[in-house]
């Protein structure tokens, strides 16, 4: 039986200073971080490929104009999102790496964003000053009402480096974006199955319909974490019993 981890990633108030959406059917978009070391040459890189930018992304709404050609850092990258073909990820935090390096073939990654509440078909723009809210009577029951931590991608294990070098992740994840740092600093690498890996079709919310910053049961009977303070910034462990359940909840097979 499986287990998993989940941990934050994805845009937020501090970078780029919005978070991505959710939408009143638990519809969302996924909005990278910005990229923010120092980076190898192109020509250097295992792929060579163009770092992309926020303009490169497939959003469905408008971003400020300055943040356009801002760089991307892809990661967790999925098959066919955001023009990618693998599944990946990296981390250079002890606080996250740690959980992720006790993870096996079969096991689960799971990637949780905070995310404010937009009205279905909210086009933009990001940024202060947008207030865009949906009629209260067309979200979904288990929606926070401003914003809130949801489960929106899960990455099924393949192979997990703990502490590797740039040329052992080169060999099995290529493209993950640390690896176009300089220097390369991830302390754990996991390449994925990407035939079971990728963003699901609906967020599954870790905060409680009342409010963003109050934990549901998902959190605190389900993971190691008690749900206090501020628990949507920490990485979660699910048990062997409580993943069987968490992935019936996402609806993976």
């Amino acid at each position: 039986m499986a287990r998993a981890v989940a941990v934050n990633v994805a845009a937020n108030t501090n970078e780029p200073g919005f978070r991505g959406p959710v939408y009143p059917d638990g519809s969302f978009a996924y909005v990278p971080i910005p990229e923010s070391a120092d980076l190898l040459p192109r020509g250097r890189i295992p792929v060579d490929e163009p770092l992309p930018t926020y303009a490169d992304l497939d959003l469905p709404f408008s971003i400020p104009d300055d943040l356009r050609e801002t760089p991307v850092h892809m990661d967790p990258e999925f098959p066919g999102v955001h023009g990618r073909n693998a599944a990946t990820y990296g981390d250079p935090y002890a606080v996250k790496a740690g959980p992720i390096a006790t993870l096996e073939p079969g096991d689960w990654l799971l990637f949780y964003a905070t995310l404010t509440l937009r009205p279905s078909g909210w086009d933009g723009p990001v940024g202060d000053g947008c207030s865009a809210r949906p009629d209260p009577e067309t979200v979904d029951d288990d929606l926070a009402p401003e914003w809130g931590a949801y489960l929106f991608a899960g990455l099924r294990v393949g192979r997990v480096l703990d502490g590797p070098d740039r040329s052992t992740a080169a060999d099995f994840a290529p493209t993950n974006a640390h690896l176009k740092r300089d220097p390369f600093d991830a302390r754990v690498v996991v390449a994925g199955d990407p035939d079971a890996s990728g963003l699901f079709d609906r967020v599954i919310p870790l905060s409680a319909s009342e409010g963003g910053a109050t934990a549901n049961r998902l959190v605190t009977d389900l993971s190691s974490d008690s749900g206090k303070g501020p628990w949507w910034r920490r990485p979660m462990r699910f048990d062997e019993e409580a993943t069987a359940r968490l992935l019936d909840r996402i609806g993976v097979p």
